[in-house]
């Protein structure tokens, strides 16, 4: 194991962030003078503390002075220790509080919920005291359990400390990480029966506290705040229209302010040389615009913590995709480029088949299509494998071309080869395009009969209806006001939750844990506060919500499952099928009690189609599928895969869905460097983590991935994994496999050149 020492420490460094972990490391003892590295550190250790995380690290320090081996496995629940009894003595001398890790609960959220000196709001939202009685609140307080911080890793501790934990004021360590379990519980369930809340309080903390499962990262921070919403990303179709474009852009930059992360379609915005009021090659296309919302992600950053995060979409047969693909490399002219957002490609089966059979492809320009042909391609999709109205309309529109009658018509033909080419171009040298194979996705849609779905979110595992709002009317009161009418389109919000499966399957308590969980989602949707209309609008038509995972190499290893292997397959196949019957019943549940969402009426889960497309026929499941048709279901969508990074480390698992980076590596961010081992590494689980994400075959993982999406409603942020030194007939089989497969989407095309930050922190649930 390489090491390395940062050799430009300063002893008056006051950040404890720059006294990086693997100066700890025992190999100094060969490699480093140990006297000498003594007294580099004595004045250091010697000052004052301040910081909670410099007292920790002064704390290590000392312990590998001593000969402490951090490269054990349980080193990092040691160094967390050292964190958490620095917190719990600042937490006691901010508080005022003594003999014990925890003070009293009911004072804290009465001092929280109370201006302090130099702020314009309280931290706590007033309901907090408001909804629950001070009985209420003390018996929660005696549920919180200290014991259930020894569950921390280090690096997990210190993010939750470090980005979630309520503070007056940000050097000020106040609340503590099972108080912000149990405060996230309680805005929750604010607005549960009072006589059950208190149950379903502590039943939501028993499934946090114990790592069972985490919540998105916007609900795990600003839950029963004053200020921030708890939904991680948006998703809006644009209208092609000034008026349309700007008010999308204005929504992006509200969503953005509040720390969600945005997805934009702009598949019915004209391309470059389409006509504006008749009068031809006038439309300067999508590029200008897809750099105008590249300018509002750079702006308007997120809670200012980092800058927003945008992807953007278009169709495959859209006439200015190949430019769109090169929005983001580094060759050409600069003024059209879009750096900062992010791109995805909607991609039709007609196009992989041309791809596939080495076809030439047409482009089009949508609003010639739906002027002189009267369609819309991009409201069309296949019903069926091989066979529907996109590839009906497509003909339609190619016959239109090839006859040369109508004037003006706006096409081009291209090799179908050549756009994926560019395709993979750009994935090689930026990560992106996503891929999202949109008549899987809709052809899978419980609720095509509301509408469509045109693309996904930042993260691509989201897959809900999706349409324009439209500016309807304009008028002027008797005041001189002046009012804009919009009708509502469907802006998709995602309501995101995660399973830690090696802890929840290890524990075998997913038949305790998802009814709890999924209850949790669906009071999401009643307690927020969106910052866009329409998102709250659409948010209560459908009832969204996202249930996923995370930790699965982690869990394949404490199973010993070798992630190669038919065996990991069947794995995948079973379990998600089981996570899905009881997701599914857990809904039909609430909907018993609460009532089914608006749209039920109609929908797959009403007509049972949806059973029959994912070939449930055991009994149980026609015993569910009936249950659903009479009771239907509290949500419309119910699960999605989200990449699960920040919270991974939180709950100590692997991230999401995805292989394991190396056994031992440095996770780095902007503001730490920690040496990371592979969690649950033990010399029997090492075999399993052996082969690591570059070195695994990608066709194994997406056998495993096509198996886990025929139980996902939605659909799964998937990332692939390849050498840079990849050749182009390989990675091309990778996206032909990873179609023919099943699979709705792909995120990343990560290489070995370059690694990619995930573009949504809040999709990390």
């Amino acid at each position: 194991m390489t090491q390395t020492y940062n050799s430009t420490i300063s002893e008056n460094d006051t950040e404890a962030k720059s006294i990086q972990l693997e100066t700890l490391s025992k190999e100094f003892e060969g490699r480093l003078d140990m006297e000498k590295f003594k007294r580099r550190f004595t004045k250091w250790l010697d000052r004052k503390s301040d910081s909670t995380e410099e007292q920790a690290s002064k704390k290590l320090i000392q312990l590998a002075l001593e000969g402490v081996d951090i490269d054990a496995p349980d080193w990092t629940f040691v160094a967390a220790a050292e964190l958490l009894n620095t917190m719990y003595r600042d937490a006691q001398a901010n508080r005022g509080y003594e003999g014990k890790s925890y003070g009293p609960f009911y004072e804290l959220i009465t001092e929280l919920s109370q201006l302090s000196e130099g702020q314009r709001y309280p931290i706590y939202k007033p309901e907090l005291l408001s909804s629950y009685t001070k009985a209420e609140i003390e018996e929660l307080g005696s549920v919180i359990d200290p014991e259930k911080d020894k569950l921390f890793s280090y690096i997990g501790i210190y993010l939750l400390n470090d980005r979630y934990l309520a503070r007056p004021k940000k050097d000020k360590v106040f609340e503590l990480p099972q108080e912000r379990f149990m405060i996230i519980a309680m805005e929750i369930m604010r607005m549960e029966k009072t006589e059950h809340r208190l149950q379903l309080i502590k039943e939501a903390y028993w499934a946090m506290s114990n790592l069972y499962m985490t919540v998105a990262t916007p609900t795990l921070s600003n839950a029963g705040k004053t200020h921030g919403q708890l939904s991680s990303c948006f998703i809006d179709a644009i209208e092609d229209s000034i008026d349309g474009i700007y008010l999308s852009n204005y929504d992006a930059a509200k969503v953005s302010k509040f720390g969600g992360g945005v997805g934009l379609y702009v598949g019915k915005v004209r391309s470059l040389g389409s006509d504006i009021r008749g009068f031809s090659g006038n439309s300067s296309g999508t590029t200008p615009w897809i750099r105008l919302f590249n300018q509002t992600a750079v702006s308007v950053d997120q809670l200012g913590q980092r800058k927003g995060a945008i992807a953007i979409y278009l169709d495959a047969w859209h006439k200015d995709i190949m430019s769109f693909l090169d929005l983001k490399t580094q060759n050409g002219d600069d003024r059209l480029k879009a750096h900062d957002i992010f791109t995805g490609v909607c991609i039709p089966d007609l196009f992989m088949e041309a791809v596939r059979d080495r076809k030439e492809w047409y482009l089009f320009d949508p609003h010639t299509v739906k002027q002189t042909l009267g369609f819309s391609l991009e409201d069309l999709y296949d019903e069926k494998k091989g066979e529907g109205s996109f590839r009906n309309h497509y003909a339609l529109a190619v016959e239109a071309a090839e006859n040369g009658t109508l004037p003006n018509y706006s096409f081009e033909k291209i090799n179908a080869m050549d756009i994926m080419k560019s395709i993979m171009i750009s994935q090689l040298e930026e990560g992106v395009p996503y891929m999202f194979y949109r008549d899987e996705v809709n052809r899978k849609n419980p609720n095509k009969h509301k509408g469509m779905i045109y693309c996904s979110n930042l993260c691509t595992e989201i897959a809900q209806n999706l349409s324009p709002s439209t500016i309807t009317d304009e008028y002027e009161t008797e005041d001189g006001d002046v009012v804009v009418v919009r009708k509502s389109g469907d802006f998709v919000v995602c309501n995101l939750s995660s399973i830690n499966l090696p802890r929840a399957v290890g524990s075998d308590v997913l038949e305790r844990l998802i009814p709890i969980q999924i209850r949790m989602l669906d009071n999401v949707i009643d307690v927020n506060n969106l910052p866009v209309k329409q998102a709250s609008i659409s948010n209560k038509r459908y009832r969204a919500i996202g249930l996923g995972t995370f930790g699965w190499h982690h869990l394949l290893a404490t199973q010993n499952i070798y992630w190669e292997s038919d065996e990991a397959v069947r794995y995948a196949d079973a379990l998600y099928e089981k996570i899905a019957y009881l997701t599914i019943k857990a809904s039909n549940e609430l909907a018993k009690e609460k009532g089914s969402y608006p749209y039920f009426e109609g929908s797959d889960w009403h007509t049972g189609d949806y059973f029959e497309l994912r070939d449930y026929t055991d009994q149980k499941w026609l015993d569910l599928k009936a249950d659903v048709q009479e009771h239907g279901t509290r949500n419309g969508y119910l699960m999605a895969i989200a990449p699960n990074s920040s919270t991974a480390k939180i709950g100590n698992s692997t991230d999401g869905i995805d292989p394991l980076y190396e056994i031992e590596f440095y996770e780095e961010k902007k503001n730490f460097k920690f040496k990371v081992t592979a969690p649950g590494l033990t010399p029997n689980t090492y075999e399993y983590y052996k082969k690591t994400r570059f070195n695994l075959d990608q066709l194994e993982s997406i056998r495993q991935n096509a198996a886990r999406q025929r139980h996902i409603d939605q659909a799964i942020s998937f990332n692939l994994y390849v050498h840079n030194t990849i050749k182009a007939k390989v990675l091309l089989d990778i996206h032909l496999t990873a179609w023919e497969s099943g699979l709705k989407s792909t995120y990343y095309v990560r290489s070995t050149s370059s690694e990619y930050d995930n573009a949504c922190e809040s999709c990390s649930s």
